[in-house]
């Protein structure tokens, strides 16, 4: 006996298929579950007008008083709903009438009817929860839902075709047979959380293939549905001294890259850290420019204020001649999964090598809550994902500056990166002055100096070296005290 080779068809929802594995097993037997809004229908649709042809039709029998007609009403809203296919690949039957009685026998029949009149490829029955309860009325003689349930599955299968069963349950603790005769199982969640609905959507069970364990966020939009996964956690780029040396990216501030020993270091992520006003952003805004002088695109993630202000006309201009992408940071409700896969594919569409995160404490406060009690994994979970793309990142990190306490992150995140500049304000003679040093390029010589410099019209203008601060502390620890978790 020759081993079955399992055909997957792709759903055309944006990774579900990752999710699931590689895609739908053919001819396989599926209950999409969830409450009342989860996005069950949506589901349901996209997934159908994706794989809906003329040599594989569909047919989506509905369950419900309302009319087919209310339900494609609001369907039609979505980018993925194609009219020109109903009737002729996608045909909708109500089966109210025949559910009315109770009788399933009466259900199974009209059905099968349907099912040899139009030999469908695909079968959606919407919402099979009203099945189960029509047959939970006393007295009722007809056939049992299990024995329905097995039926069906048998029939539709021997028919090939691939079928979803489309059913408001609340846990899967809900005893029902539907749970062992299916193939796949998908189970889709929503709660909210302060001002936030966070929807996931889990892969209970997938026979014949392995699919991606745990909860996944997604969102509904004017797109359908689309599905937010982890990204894989990639190995750290080695880096050589050849390496480090050879191949830099100049940072477009005069100065900055003798600081840092040349450059920094292509594929390497940097932090710079520093409290609010001190440069943090127009820093990051002169490496993308320079990066556009060079030919190379980036990519921008900014949190605090929109990439065209306070940033200048320049990166503007970039912005809107598609030189420089910016990732959507505005929609609520979000997860680290989620602006990863946005900045990986700005990454894949403008072959980007400069990555702006702009900054990492307003990426906390954008995220819903649930997602910012593991910020700290997520965020080291993205950072190895981009590095795996060979961009180079900058991120920037908002500190309270306690002026005697050297400090690089509140997330303890700063091992997670390969460079550290530190921005830090200091008082001499009454006035509140800027000054940088370079803590780390790692596995690279780089400068130890406390540098003055200030904000101009052209941006940040380095100055001479900071020497004399004795004093300045009036007995506190030294400015140097550093943040253990960078070594």
């Amino acid at each position: 006996m020759s081993k079955a080779n399992i055909n997957r068809l792709k759903t055309g929802v944006q990774g579900l298929d990752e999710v699931l594995g590689g895609g739908l097993p053919e001819f396989s037997f599926n209950l999409l579950a969830g409450p009342p809004g989860s996005g069950k229908t949506t589901l349901a649709h996209q997934i159908m007008f994706a794989l809906a042809t003329p040599e594989r039709p569909a047919l989506y029998f509905t369950v419900l008083g309302e009319p087919p007609l209310k339900m494609l009403r609001y369907q039609q809203q979505f980018d993925f709903f194609d009219l020109d296919k109903l009737n002729r690949s996608i045909r909708f039957i109500n089966l109210a009438d025949d559910l009315a009685a109770g009788d399933l026998s009466k259900v199974l029949a009209r059905i099968v009817g349907e099912v040899e009149a139009h030999e469908p490829g695909l079968v959606f029955v919407d919402s099979f929860r009203s099945v189960i309860l029509a047959n939970q009325g006393e007295g009722n003689s007809f056939i049992s839902l299990q024995k329905f349930i097995q039926e069906l599955g048998v029939l539709l299968t021997s028919w090939q075709a691939t079928t979803f069963l489309i059913g408001e349950y609340f846990t899967e603790t809900d005893p029902n047979p539907v749970f062992t005769v299916s193939d796949g199982l998908i189970w889709l969640r929503q709660s909210v959380q302060g001002n936030s609905m966070v929807r996931k959507i889990e892969i209970m069970k997938m026979r014949g293939q392995a699919s991606l364990q745990g909860l996944h966020t997604f969102r509904i939009s004017n797109s359908g549905i689309q599905i937010f996964t982890p990204p894989p956690l990639a190995s750290p780029p080695e880096h050589d001294d050849t390496l480090s040396v050879c191949s830099r990216l100049p940072m477009g501030i005069l100065g900055l890259d003798e600081m840092m020993g040349g450059g920094l270091p292509s594929g390497y992520s940097l932090l710079v850290a520093g409290p609010s006003g001190s440069g943090k952003s127009i820093l990051a805004s002169a490496y993308l420019a320079e990066g556009a002088r060079n030919g190379e695109a980036g990519v921008i993630a900014a949190f605090e204020q929109r990439p065209s202000q306070a940033r200048g006309h320049v990166i503007a201009g970039l912005i809107q001649s598609g030189r420089i992408g910016v990732v959507d940071t505005r929609a609520t409700s979000l997860s680290v999964d989620e602006i990863s896969m946005q900045l990986i594919a700005e990454i894949r569409r403008l072959k980007a090598r400069r990555v702006v995160i702009d900054s990492l404490s307003g990426f906390e406060l954008a995220l819903a809550p649930t997602f910012r009690a593991d910020f700290r994994e997520s965020l080291a979970r993205m950072v190895s994902a981009l590095a795996s793309t060979g961009a180079t990142v900058l991120m920037t990190s908002e500190l309270e500056d306690r002026y005697y306490d050297l400090r690089f992150s509140p997330y303890g995140t700063a091992f997670l990166t390969d460079a550290i500049i530190v921005q830090r304000y200091i008082e001499i003679d009454g006035r509140l002055q800027r000054v940088m040093a370079v803590v780390k390029v790692r596995a690279s010589a780089h400068s130890n100096e406390l540098r003055l410099f200030h904000i101009g019209n052209e941006g940040i203008e380095i100055g001479e070296r900071f020497a004399n601060y004795e004093g300045l502390l009036c007995g506190k620890p030294s400015l140097y005290q550093r943040d253990p978790m960078t070594d």
